[in-house]
C-alpha cells in the first residue's frame, strides 16, 4: 500500500510539474499550511524563484504566527512574498456567519490577489486546494472557479497523503503540520463572528499547544460554549487530574461558561456535518 502510495504520488508530481510549467509565472496563495507551501516549493520548481510570488492575507482570522511561518517558508523555499490585507471581516454579512461564508471570504481575497497579478504582472494565480477537497462542503471552490483561479494540485489529481509524501521528501517542514484553516471556521454557521470570540479561539488552541497537546486542535466556539476537538491521543493528558482543572479555569478566564471535550475526536470539516446530512436527506 506505501509503494502503490508512493508510485501514485510520483505521478503526480510529474503532472503537478507539467500544469506548473505552462503557467509561466504565478501568484501563490499562500497561508504557510501543507498544501499551500507544498505548491509554493513545486512552482519555484517547475518556474524558478522569480517567476513565483507567495501573497499571505492578514486578518484577525489569520493568526500573527502564521503570518511569520508563512514569511520563513517562502524565505526558505526561495519564493518571493508579500502580505496583504484581507478584509472579509468587513464584507456586508460575513459576521452573520452564513453557510457561503467561505464564497464571501474567498472572493474577496482572491480579488485582490488577481488586481495583485496584474499590477505585478504575474500571468495566473494559483491556491492550494486539492483533490481531497471535492469531497467536503467547499463554497470556496465556487469563488475561486468564478474568479478563474487554477488549483494545480486539484488538477494533478494529488491528494493530501500524496502531498504529505512529496513534502517529506523534499525536506518540507510542513510535511506532518495539523491542518490550520481560518479562525473563522471554528464558529458553527449563524453563530456571530466577533474580533473578541476570533481571539479567544486563538488564546484557547494556543494554551491546548502548550500544555502539550499534539495533532490537530481546534477549539468549536459554540457561544457561551467552548468544544474541543482534539485528536483522541490527547484524551488522557485532557483527564488527567491535574491537568484539566487549569483547562477549565483557563478557558472560564477567556469568557466562557463550560468546557466540553468531543468525544469523537478531531475530524475535518466537523461543522460542515449538519449541512451535509441536509443534504443527503433532501436527495434521499
Amino acid at each position: 500500500m506505501e509503494k502503490d502510495l508512493e508510485i501514485s504520488a510520483d505521478q503526480g508530481w510529474q503532472r503537478l510539474m507539467a500544469i506548473l510549467k505552462e503557467m509561466e509565472s504565478v501568484i501563490v496563495g499562500f497561508s504557510a499550511g501543507v498544501d499551500s507551501t507544498f505548491l509554493l516549493y513545486a512552482a519555484v520548481q517547475a518556474l524558478g524563484g522569480e517567476k513565483v510570488l507567495a501573497v499571505t492575507a492578514k486578518s484577525h482570522s489569520f493568526p500573527a504566527h502564521q503570518l511569520e511561518a508563512a514569511i520563513q517558508y517562502a524565505q526558505r523555499i526561495g519564493a518571493h512574498h508579500l502580505s496583504t490585507d484581507s478584509e472579509e471581516l468587513e464584507v456586508p454579512g460575513f459576521r452573520d456567519n452564513p453557510t457561503n461564508r467561505c464564497f464571501m471570504c474567498k472572493t474577496e481575497l482572491y480579488t485582490k490577489l488577481s488586481e495583485i497579478a496584474r499590477i505585478k504582472g504575474y500571468r495566473t494565480v494559483i491556491d492550494g486546494s486539492n483533490a481531497d477537497d471535492v469531497n467536503d462542503f467547499r463554497p470556496g471552490l465556487q469563488a475561486t472557479k468564478k474568479l478563474g483561479i487554477r488549483s494545480p494540485l486539484m488538477e494533478a489529481a494529488l491528494t493530501k497523503d500524496e502531498i504529505r509524501l512529496l513534502s517529506k521528501k523534499a525536506g518540507l517542514p510542513t510535511w506532518n503540520k495539523p491542518a490550520f484553516p481560518c479562525l473563522s471556521s471554528r464558529f458553527p454557521y449563524g453563530v456571530k463572528i466577533t474580533d473578541e470570540a476570533l481571539e479567544r479561539v486563538d488564546a484557547g488552541e494556543r494554551f491546548l499547544e502548550q500544555i502539550g497537546l499534539e495533532g490537530s486542535i481546534r477549539v468549536r466556539h459554540h457561544k457561551e460554549i467552548a468544544r474541543l476537538e482534539v485528536d483522541p491521543r490527547n484524551f488522557p493528558l485532557l483527564t488527567d487530574p491535574e491537568i484539566y482543572p487549569k483547562v477549565v479555569e483557563k478557558f472560564k478566564q477567556l469568557g466562557y461558561k463550560y468546557v466540553t471535550l468531543d468525544l469523537q475526536g478531531y475530524r475535518t470539516g466537523s461543522l460542515n456535518e449538519m449541512i451535509l446530512n441536509l443534504k443527503a436527506a433532501d436527495v434521499s
